[in-house]
């Protein structure tokens, strides 16, 4: 994009202190702000939304150009003459001089300062160097994760038996059969399941695809393992997954969509994935691994259920062991989600030196990213089943991270072309930088999408070629205090019912009890507050909601968007309630909720279908936790308005347990 003012001169992508990029000439200082941008700088976007609407009344021609559409731009007079703007009346942009954007009312001025570096190449000679490949040792890893899982299972299963509650002999019948019974069954379990419920076509090698079948045929060949079973599901996400005993009785399960959409090259790297996973013993593994989490949750769950008629001496020991099983159970989780996301960068890895080009996993990867996110492909679409979304942990991607990807970096104007490597680091940025990024993935047993990219990436120039994706971009700040806001006003009704406990068994108060329905109305006041705010809803448009690094699913940008619903939140339920609404620069989720889930569910049945297709205006509260989504106030088609009222249902809820609380403290009954 040439500048607005010297044409000579390049706008570059910046990042702003209030944690949004823009367009800024490093040569005159201007700065072109999107659709909707410009509210990010200001403390009174209602009152700017006015005086611009009224400048439009008597708008001025302009010699300047839309950078992008080169279009001419109008002048526009605000607040008496104190201040001049450029104004594209087709997409809403807007030019602002150097200095101008700090005479904005009740400017932002700890936000308004630009870092010409931020956002750009931070080593723009990396690309020279060859990056070796640094993984941990995955024999060690995997024999140190299981006896540290099967410590914490041995732990609970020894005390169980020192304190006579399960004989010795009992307890390792119990962790044997049950283990046994887990990895010998489970396979045969999903085969049932598949057939039932997904359809699944069991086919010959020679059914798949030549180049496939051949690939196949020599990557077995070369690991010397036997030829996987493989099945299809006639569906348009595409998707793979791998099952079975052991790497010799391995089952590998694609998607029609997964074939519809992927290049030859990219198809061969995501089998190659699954075979790593196969080659790696993954499958057992994994299973073994699983098993210690599922185990402690039972344990615990027969400790608290246990009762004995006669005189229970055993009761206390009995419920503590039970709590150490539970805490357990929860450590335990949180290892085997790391632990699986070790070997999903393994699987990636191997796929990468078996195919010689992990670019092609890197880019099968982001177009199944488009595929969960429901793109509109026209060999895509046509019957995909939601449903497959349960078998995240064992598919190539993370369905949840695969929207947040396809979302991001979409473009209406590039449909089955390559993906915008600008947008898609933009969209990067979210997943490296903000710290609810690492939040997130801590719970998910893939990593995150940037992180897998930039690890093939790596891979790349470690054989010599270019990467598919470079992201050396200056980090402008550490988003660590917006994030710790977040947090505390999250657990802020939490804490107080916490302290409130706490205090109650120091000092036994009653009063306290009374105090605390007041206080923790108020917290819940401030919650909602702070995650709903609710002052101004300006009009922006997607591309510029998704450039914004500061938000969460607690820090909300308010907005309005108009678009086009292109289908419903899940494609094929026929009672979803949630739509995907797409405009001139992208897509994006919407929930749509109701204070009581039965409401949402005859809103899905019997409105929702008459929506799709038609062009509305939303307004809401645009979140991210990591998947970009705008939680819905209303929608809008013609002169149908439908609402939803969990915002106002909250702040009532919240006022009466302050009224109740007043009542309890200060009025004798």
């Amino acid at each position: 994009m040439r500048c607005v003012i010297c044409s000579e001169g390049e706008l570059v992508s910046t990042m702003t202190k209030q944690g949004v990029v823009v367009d800024v000439c490093p040569k005159c200082q201007g700065i072109w702000l999107d659709k909707g941008e410009i509210f990010y700088f200001t403390s009174t976007p209602q009152y700017l939304q006015l005086q611009i609407e009224a400048a439009l009344n008597n708008s001025k021609p302009s010699l300047r150009c839309n950078p992008y559409t080169q279009k001419p731009l109008v002048e526009l007079s605000l607040f008496d003459g104190d201040l001049l703007i450029d104004y594209c009346p087709e997409t809403q942009g807007i030019w602002l001089d150097i200095g101008e954007i700090s005479k904005l009312p009740t400017a932002r001025k700890n936000n308004l300062e630009i870092d010409l570096e931020a956002g750009q190449d931070d080593n723009p000679e990396q690309d020279q160097k060859i990056i070796p490949i640094a993984l941990p040792n995955l024999s060690l890893t995997s024999s140190l994760t299981l006896v540290s899982l099967y410590g914490l299972l041995s732990l609970v299963l020894i005390s169980l038996v020192h304190f006579e509650i399960m004989s010795a002999s009992f307890a390792m019948i119990f962790m044997l059969a049950f283990a046994a019974l887990q990895f010998g069954l489970s396979p045969f379990i999903m085969d049932i399941t598949l057939r039932w419920f997904y359809q699944v076509k069991w086919i010959n090698l020679g059914e798949l695809p030549e180049h496939l079948k051949d690939f196949v045929i020599s990557a077995c060949s070369k690991n010397k393992i036997e030829l996987p079973r493989f099945g299809l599901i006639p569906d348009g996400s595409p998707n793979a997954f791998t099952y079975g005993h052991t790497p010799n009785n391995a089952r590998i399960v694609i998607t029609s969509g997964l074939i519809a959409l992927l290049e030859p090259e990219e198809l061969e790297a995501v089998v190659a994935h699954e075979i790593g996973h196969a080659v790696h013993w993954d499958i057992l593994v994994m299973t073994i691994a699983n098993l210690v989490p599922l185990i402690l949750y039972q344990i615990y769950r027969v400790l608290i259920r246990l009762r004995i008629r006669s005189n229970d001496k055993s009761a206390p020991v009995r419920y503590m062991i039970a709590i150490i099983a539970y805490v357990l159970y929860i450590i335990s989780e949180f290892i085997v989600l790391l632990f699986s996301r070790v070997r999903e960068y393994y699987a990636d890895h191997f796929a990468g030196e078996l195919t010689d080009n992990p670019n092609s996993l890197a880019s099968a990867l982001v177009k199944i990213g488009y595929g969960l996110a429901g793109k509109d492909n026209k060999n895509n679409q046509s019957n995909r089943k939601y449903e497959l979304d349960s078998m995240k942990a064992m598919g190539i991607f993370d369905s949840m991270s695969a929207r947040a990807l396809a979302v991001i970096s979409y473009n209406p104007k590039n449909m089955g072309g390559e993906v915008d490597k600008e947008i898609l680091r933009g969209a990067m940025r979210w997943d490296l930088w903000n710290p609810w990024a690492m939040y997130y993935e801590l719970h998910s047993t893939h990593p995150l999408i940037a992180k897998r990219l930039l690890a093939l990436s790596n891979q790349s120039r470690s054989k010599g070629a270019v990467p598919y994706i470079r992201f050396t971009d200056k980090k402008p700040e550490s988003y660590w205090d917006e994030f710790f806001v977040d947090l505390m006003v999250s657990w802020l009704p939490i804490l107080v019912i916490g302290a409130a406990s706490v205090h109650f068994a120091v000092n036994r108060d009653i009063g306290m009890l009374k105090a605390v329905v007041f206080w923790f109305g108020l917290a819940v006041l401030i919650k909602v507050t702070f995650s709903y705010k609710f002052s101004c809803f300006p009009e922006m448009n997607i591309a510029s909601l998704l450039k914004k690094v500061k938000v969460s699913m607690v820090r909300p940008v308010p907005c309005t968007l108009k678009g086009k619903l292109i289908g419903r939140g899940k494609p094929g339920l026929l009672w979803s309630e949630d739509f995907v609404l797409q405009d001139d620069t992208g897509i994006i989720f919407l929930d749509y909720k109701q204070p009581l889930a039965l409401f949402s569910l005859i809103f899905g049945a019997f409105i929702a279908s008459s929506l799709i297709g038609k062009d509305v205006e939303i307004i809401g509260w645009y979140r991210r936790s990591p998947v970009p989504y705008i939680e819905l106030k209303s929608i809008k088609s013609g002169n149908n308005i439908n609402q939803g009222y969990v915002f106002n249902a909250k702040i009532i809820f919240g006022m009466i347990l302050i009224v109740l609380g007043f009542i309890l403290l200060f009025v004798k009954i």
